[in-house]
């Protein structure tokens, strides 16, 4: 599939071979059993590399399922309060939140109001204010609390 000729050519190993017209190069690379390759198709002349396509292929396919492997995606995870939430309730809740951000993940601080409660937005207010102050070590506000619905929202990164 290379059209220009010559051609700089270069073997496996690093080795130079010098600017070849394009025949003596494929027989080059066919006399050693493997493939040219154009490695640099905007220089003058271009370059052009002998090697196995194959198993540079492979290789390059390998790179980069251990590249995926390694990253870390974030999820947001869900922690979920209502006004007059117990001490006890608060604290488990609260330990789990803790534990999604020292995980590495986001935490997306929900407080439920249901019926009259709604009337009372200051109370649930004052629990997520509660709940950043708790985790404000580990997380740090990415969204503050807002009203959607019938439910108030407030989302913590990890710090």
């Amino acid at each position: 599939m290379i059209r220009i000729s010559p051609v700089r050519v270069i073997t496996g190993t690093g080795e130079q071979l010098g600017v070849l017209p394009i025949e003596e190069a494929l027989a080059a690379a066919q006399e050693r059993g493997l493939d040219l390759v154009e490695v640099a198709p905007t220089a003058r002349p271009p370059v052009v590399k002998i090697m196995d396509y194959g198993k540079f292929k492979f290789e390059e396919a390998k790179a980069a399922r251990a590249a995926k492997k390694k990253q870390h995606v974030i999820q947001l995870k869900e922690v979920k309060y209502r006004p007059g939430i117990d001490d006890h309730d608060f604290d488990f809740k609260t330990r789990h939140a803790r534990e999604f951000l020292g995980d590495g993940n986001k935490v997306k601080v929900t407080m439920m109001f249901r019926g009259r409660q709604i009337a009372h937005l200051e109370l649930g207010k004052a629990v997520l204010d509660r709940v950043a102050a708790n985790l404000a070590d580990v997380g740090k506000i990415e969204s503050d609390a807002k009203l959607e619905g019938r439910n108030m929202t407030m989302v913590i990164a990890p710090r």
